[in-house]
């Protein structure tokens, strides 16, 4: 603020002095002028007169006495005229401007510059603070809309750009739009031919579009991905996903280890890791229920980071709850992709129990439950072993919950 003010103090310095420099120079200029001309007109006179003397004298017109005289006489009347007022013949010539247009275009210069700050500048906006972000004020659908909108101006001046378009398709999974995705995959790879590393995020958004299913098509997706590159992020980390939540851990922590095991740089190698110790620990969990080391007390105990869900069963269905079947509950983001963020399972004889998930029942993904400010929760009682409802499990589902609350959650939706 202080810098926008000396600029404003100079901007005005600078203007005044180059109407009032100009006037006081012509003044200065014209009384100079003035006075060499009085100066040097008496002068001429003065020896004009003394020529003509002289030459009387010379004549013998006037003898030494009267020359004397006259002489004395005309260098008093020399002197009188240095001394006498301005040259009224000049003064009639050249009229020097008064003050008054010097001081109008003053006024006019700050009249003008006060008027087009406090009408076109910032004057009424100098009491707000900035605010550093500039997404201040917006939700997370909203910044990636914006976003979106960004890169599809930019894809339209560049419609050959193929990372544009990986990154764009990237963009339309986490706002759920899954056809653009794939479209915007198909166009890439028509650009640069077929890759694996096109055809593993084009199988996600197939994946996602079809409720997280592997559907054959998904599949096929795959399978050509992972003949190109078997050692591919974006297909093994699908491939994971979908077995960790259909309880075939090994088969996650074989896909994710393969990622792990390669020497690729662009791979988040420890949140790989906490997949792999995820499904691990779910494989030695006998009952199903999260462990209570102390990594997970610890986890359970940050304030406002967990989901504590109060499960039941809706009477009507009691009758369809057996001993072996087994509950599933994970936590989803209500906002862009619905990753699951944070999951457990349990045995139906614990029903009714309590659940809280918190960051250690994470995926191992970049965005945890401790990120969510809300998310859904869902709730499988599965009498195949899968996450995925199928017909004949029962089903309860919470629409939203703020994290770091505490919710109650019936199952009493039988899936046809």
């Amino acid at each position: 603020m202080t810098t926008l003010w000396i600029f404003i103090a100079l901007f005005v310095l600078v203007s005044l002095v180059l109407i009032w420099f100009p006037h006081f120079r012509q003044q200065k200029m014209l009384q100079a002028e003035e006075a060499g001309v009085r100066k040097a007109t008496n002068l001429e006179l003065f020896n004009n007169r003394l020529a003509t003397l002289e030459k009387e004298l010379e004549d013998e017109l006037l003898d030494q006495d009267e020359f004397n005289a006259l002489k004395k006489e005309l260098e008093i009347s020399l002197l009188q005229d240095m001394k006498q007022g301005e040259d009224e013949s000049l003064v009639g010539q050249i009229k020097p401007k008064s003050l008054l247009w010097p001081t109008l275009m003053s006024v006019v210069v700050l009249g003008v510059s006060g008027y087009f700050y406090a009408n076109l500048g910032a004057y009424a906006n100098l009491d707000k603070a900035v605010p550093d972000n500039p997404h201040a004020g917006m939700d997370a659908a909203q910044i990636m809309t914006q976003r979106i909108q960004m890169m599809e101006s930019q894809l339209q001046a560049e419609p050959e750009n193929s990372q544009l378009l990986f990154s764009l398709g990237h963009a339309y999974i986490s706002a759920n739009r899954y056809d653009d995705a794939v479209k915007a995959f198909d166009k890439a790879m028509e650009l640069v031919g077929t890759h694996a590393e096109l055809l593993g995020p084009k199988a996600t958004a197939m994946y996602y579009k079809a409720n997280q299913r592997i559907t054959p098509a998904v599949q096929a997706i795959i399978d050509q991905s992972l003949a190109l590159d078997p050692e591919d992020p974006s297909t093994l980390l699908l491939v994971g996903m979908d077995a960790f939540f259909s309880a075939q851990y090994k088969k996650a922590i074989d896909a994710w280890q393969i990622i792990l095991d390669s020497d690729r740089s662009d791979v988040d190698r420890s949140a790989i890791i906490n997949a792999i110790e995820s499904a691990k620990m779910r494989m030695q969990a006998e009952t199903g229920e999260m462990p209570n080391d102390a990594t997970h007390q610890q986890a359970k105990a940050t304030t406002g980071k967990t989901v504590t869900i109060d499960v039941s069963i809706a009477p009507e269905l009691l009758e369809n709850v057996s001993g072996s079947d087994m509950l599933f509950i994970f936590a989803r983001n209500t906002q862009g992709p619905k990753v699951p963020l944070a999951a457990t399972k349990v045995s139906a004889k614990s029903l009714p129990v309590s659940i809280t998930l918190d960051d250690s029942a994470g995926m191992g993904g970049d965005i945890k439950l401790s990120d969510a400010k809300q998310v859904e929760v869902i709730a499988v009682l599965s009498k195949h072993g899968s996450v995925k409802a199928q017909p004949g499990d029962l089903q309860g589902r919470l629409e939203t919950m703020d994290v770091g609350s505490t919710a109650k959650l019936v199952i009493d939706t039988l899936v046809q």
